[in-house]
């Protein structure tokens, strides 16, 4: 349940079905959704102006803090695919928000492919921080 009267950060909960299974994504420091559109717009003979933007798809990415293997063997799997000749299948995903009135708005991005932005700086005595980047058709009130 949130805890404010406007959702913050901690009031989604993301569940990430790939290809292959369910991706347990540990230490999750972001998330970004953003819709695509393609706009057309209308010059009317008499002056007026209309427009419409017609939906096309979605895109974001996770930060995360790597906590193990995870994130890279999912990708090793989506490449080792691809590089036999396999149609690699889309995944799904899930976003959970706890609204301020109590409800629960659950979204399900579909047909999500994912790649791997950053896979990491390795340095001493420093977190090792990683992006996965995805783009998916549709996003639905579920």
């Amino acid at each position: 349940m949130t805890s404010t009267i406007f959702s913050i950060g901690r009031d989604c909960q993301l569940v990430v079905l790939g290809p292959f299974g369910r991706v347990d994504l540990t230490h999750v420091t972001g998330f970004e959704a953003r819709q695509h559109t393609a706009p057309i717009r209308v010059d009317r003979i008499d002056g007026t102006q209309l427009a419409a933007e017609l939906p096309k798809g979605w895109e974001g990415y996770f930060d995360l803090e790597r906590g193990g293997s995870a994130v890279d063997d999912f990708i090793a799997k989506i490449e080792a695919a691809y590089v036999q000749g396999s149609a690699v299948p889309t995944g799904t995903l899930y976003q959970y928000v706890s609204e301020p009135d109590g409800s629960t708005s659950t979204y399900q991005f579909t047909q999500v492919v994912f790649k791997l932005a950053q896979s990491g700086q390795w340095r001493g005595d420093q977190s090792v921080k990683q992006r996965l980047e995805f783009f998916a058709a549709r996003r639905i009130r579920v």
